[in-house]
């Protein structure tokens, strides 16, 4: 240890250089076209440039911002890039076909300054994937993910992609078989699937009744519940409306109001830096969170070091968020974190 503790003052008082990397690409929009001419690029630029807007937003919807509709058409001004793409998708009646897309990738900053200006609130980047488990009931068998509903899991996975909202899909054996038990979905009981695989769980139990779909909806993310049942004649409706209203609260309990945006400074003291290794881990994820801009040491000693970071959000939500991530542990004195193993 007396070796490796000047390496480790030497690394710490080194300058530092922000780092910022978001797992999605919340800058790019996909909308449908129905071809390549210049009236539909025309049409499609302002649809993406919303939907980029709603993957940084959480916003499912803009009527409390009637400026975004005339701020949309400069979509294009705004765009880095734009190209096409053929998406196979799979049709109701279990075939397969083909869409074609119009993609565009759009200035990070032009579009962050647009969101200040509409005054949108932001959904942080560090998203937790939501485990979607469907269970079916037709009136003779429960099953998991049937594939005859495939276009509707599909469908799901494409609003949560349009959303920002990643998710997994949850894959049988060899067999075909899942490793858990549909009765155990059907109960909504999420906390059951610990053991199965993560913690954040959307369990959908959707059930025949006469001509309609009675759909209920459990979520468990980040250690709350929710629970809300929708009704249609047409499954992937329900689906798809329960899945937005997920990503409504997911959205919710992680996004900071137009308020609470800015520029404030943070002071903490972390110990338990016991190697260089311990130091880079503890740096690396500092820099990683979204809401710091720039990470300053202070002052070092041996096994602690002091940081002052530039926030660009009241501090209460970088308390939350190391609270959540649980890699940093308060101590009892104020500003004091611990490095957890």
């Amino acid at each position: 240890m007396k070796i490796l503790l000047p390496a480790i003052l030497l690394t710490l008082l080194m300058p530092l250089k922000p780092l910022h990397a978001a797992p999605l690409n919340l800058y790019l929009g996909a909308v449908p076209v129905a071809d390549q001419s210049t009236a539909e690029q025309a049409r499609a630029m302002p649809l993406a440039l919303a939907q980029v807007l709603q993957k940084l937003s959480g916003l499912r919807d803009f009527d409390a911002f009637p400026g975004l509709e005339p701020a949309l058409q400069d979509a294009p001004s705004l765009a880095i890039t734009f190209y096409y793409s053929h998406q196979d998708v799979t049709l109701p009646d279990g075939g397969r076909g083909e869409e074609l897309r119009l993609l565009a990738d759009f200035s990070p900053p032009a579009v962050d300054g647009l969101m200040q200006a509409l005054q949108l609130p932001r959904w942080k980047p560090e998203r937790r994937p939501l485990t979607i488990w469907p269970v079916v009931d037709d009136g003779f068998s429960r099953s998991i993910m049937p594939i005859e509903f495939e276009y509707a899991w599909v469908r799901m996975v494409d609003v949560a992609d349009a959303r920002g909202m990643p998710v997994i899909r949850p894959q049988p054996d060899a067999e075909g078989a899942y490793p858990v038990d549909p009765q155990l979905l059907w109960g909504g009981y999420t906390e059951d699937l610990v053991a199965v695989g993560p913690v954040d769980a959307l369990i959908v139990a959707a059930r025949r009744e006469g001509p309609e779909w009675n759909v209920r909806m459990n979520l468990d993310y980040m250690g709350q519940t929710w629970s809300w049942r929708n009704r249609d004649i047409d499954i992937q409706n329900a689906l798809t409306q329960g899945l937005h209203q997920a990503i409504d609260e997911i959205a919710a309990i992680n996004s900071i109001a137009a308020a609470d945006q800015g520029q404030w400074s943070f002071e903490m003291t972390v110990s338990g830096l016991a190697t260089a290794e311990d130091y880079a881990r503890c740096l690396t994820y500092l820099q990683g969170l979204s809401l710091i801009d720039h990470v300053r040491v202070s002052s070092a000693g041996p096994g602690r070091v002091h940081f002052v970071l530039n926030l660009n959000a009241v501090p209460d939500h970088l308390v939350r968020a190391l609270e959540a991530d649980n890699i940093l542990a308060a101590s009892a004195a104020q500003g004091e974190y611990k490095l957890l193993p």
